[in-house]
């Protein structure tokens, strides 16, 4: 009997491109491609953040770069991302959220909430998606999306709605790319100990809220989400596309 050959976890050798770098989730996301063996460019706004998490990741003998640059400017970002050599992998992390209720939600926070949970993370998909089949690179694309993508929450209308859209936009992206090799997934974590989640975590009743709703009974960790993208960038999740991987600790189970 041959047993079957198990798929490599591996990034030896493929380049990544992380948005939202330096904090939160994409400095895990970053740190955790990059000890897997990609080399990987690290995208934010911020050129002071950057160089210091490139300085931190060189000091562990990880492969790296900085490339300020913010996502929300469309045509600068299609631009860099057709002359930079072309990555397998583009994991996009950069968000925002400004909770509320409903009825206090004015124009420009819903403005605001979609251009960079939205509208950003479409045209970056379109432009990473057209490098990729211009060169003919089997990729993968992520989104870093939220467990409120699947279900709603207290006073997160504009963010619930931005990334139940964001579902939809990879789930159509998914079938138009997949004959091309690439694929496109999110990644849905629940309430992560991150600056951005620190504001919910220290109202007393939000965090109660929160951990009666986590079936496994605590707040996630950013090293929660390093070994679920590593998977979903990797030859092990081949055939994974146009879905979500939820690390939600059991919240949308219900």
């Amino acid at each position: 009997m041959q047993l079957p050959a198990t798929p490599s976890f591996s990034l030896r050798g493929k380049r990544a491109l992380v948005t939202g770098a330096t904090s939160g989730i994409g400095l895990g996301a970053a740190t955790a491609l990059a000890r897997a063996g990609a080399h990987v460019i690290c995208v934010a706004r911020r050129a002071g953040p950057l160089a210091e998490l490139v300085e931190a990741m060189v000091r562990e003998g990880l492969s790296c770069e900085a490339l300020p640059l913010d996502i929300t400017d469309v045509d600068t970002t299609r631009e860099t991302l057709g002359t930079i050599d072309a990555v397998e992998i583009v994991v996009n992390s950069a968000g925002m959220a400004r909770h509320g209720p409903a009825l206090d939600t004015t124009p420009e926070d819903f403005d605001a909430v979609m251009y960079i949970n939205l509208r950003a993370a479409y045209f970056l998909s379109t432009a990473a998606a057209r490098r990729m089949i211009d060169s003919g690179t089997r990729g993968s694309i992520v989104h870093v999306s939220s467990q409120m993508g699947h279900v709603g929450g207290i006073d997160r209308g504009v963010y619930c709605a931005s990334k139940h859209a964001l579902e939809g936009m990879v789930k159509s992206m998914a079938i138009e790319w997949g004959p091309h090799g690439v694929r496109i997934n999110t990644l849905c974590p629940t309430f992560i100990r991150t600056p951005l989640g620190e504001q919910t975590l220290a109202d007393p009743s939000r965090r109660a809220w929160i951990e009666d709703k986590i079936k496994l009974g605590r707040v996630g960790e950013v090293e929660d989400i390093m070994g679920a993208v590593v998977y979903l960038c990797s030859e092990a999740s081949s055939l994974v596309t146009g879905t979500s991987l939820l690390v939600d600790g059991g919240w949308t189970a219900d």
